[in-house]
């Protein structure tokens, strides 16, 4: 494995024992991975456990514990400050990498160097049968995509650059933190994603945020005016807050390059003549 190839994998966990060790073997059979780092984020149950016996017998498994439950994006960029590398992949715990997802998404960095990040297709496993059968679900599900943090391998300094995703207590209660990188993402750097197989499995559960997302697009579910204000503010501001980032990294960039012959000269003069 190449230090370009080489990815750390960021698991967010709470509570999630029962589809944990489902979601590790996934990363631990992955030739790119380099490190699974766990953030146990104050579970209750056996996960930081779980954890622990897959860190006894591989290397490559760390875990983190949060001295409280914080959420998923305290979660993961919590853990994407301890990475070691130089491609970051987040993997929710109970979802899965299918084989050679992995080598997908490092083949398609190493081919492109100016791309940033990739994504990777989703299969969604179990979901409800009216969803799956929706003339559009294809459609959505593409959408949904290009947004879930399971289907993304990005480049660590652009992850570091854009903020990490946004922790504001609204993404808690609404959910969309994700959706509000992607949309950062994707409009400075573009968003790619590889559609031609199924690369991340997600598996339904009750309660679980896709659902919901499937719901409001098929017109079967009506969100809170507030909870599309709240998300769409809260998005904008990050975005925004993004971009001025990423804008002054470019302009001390700019300003470091024009600045080094200048010093180079005055340190060359500093005695009244050349060195």
């Amino acid at each position: 494995m190449t230090p370009a190839s080489a990815i750390c994998i960021v698991i967010p966990c709470y509570n999630g024992a029962s589809t944990l060790a489902r979601a590790l073997d996934s990363c631990r059979i992955q030739p790119e991975t380099a490190q699974i780092i766990v953030v146990d984020d104050g579970s209750t149950d056996a996960s930081a456990e779980l954890v622990q016996q897959y860190a006894d017998i591989d290397p490559r498994v760390q875990l983190l514990r949060m001295p409280g439950n914080g959420g998923a994006a305290r979660a993961r960029n919590w853990g994407a400050l301890h990475a070691s590398h130089d491609l970051l992949a987040f993997l929710d715990a109970d979802d899965e990498y299918l084989p050679g997802a992995l080598t997908a998404a490092s083949g398609f960095l190493a081919h492109y160097p100016k791309q940033v990040s990739v994504r990777l297709d989703v299969e969604y496993v179990d979901f409800p049968a009216d969803i799956t059968g929706h003339p559009d679900f294809a459609q959505h599900a593409a959408t949904l995509s290009n947004t879930v943090p399971s289907s993304l391998v990005v480049r660590r300094a652009v992850y570091a650059a854009l903020g990490g995703f946004p922790m504001d207590d609204a993404f808690r209660r609404i959910g969309g933190e994700d959706g509000a990188f992607s949309w950062a993402l994707r409009e400075m750097f573009g968003n790619p994603r590889l559609p031609d197989v199924k690369r991340v499995r997600m598996h339904y559960h009750a309660g679980i945020h896709a659902e919901r997302y499937f719901r409001i697009a098929f017109g079967w579910l009506t969100p809170s005016p507030a909870d599309v204000t709240d998300a769409f503010s809260f998005s904008l501001r990050f975005l925004e807050r993004a971009q001025a980032g990423i804008a002054q990294l470019r302009g001390a960039d700019l300003a470091a390059e024009a600045a080094m012959p200048a010093a180079g000269e005055a340190a060359a003069t500093a005695d009244g003549k050349p060195c």
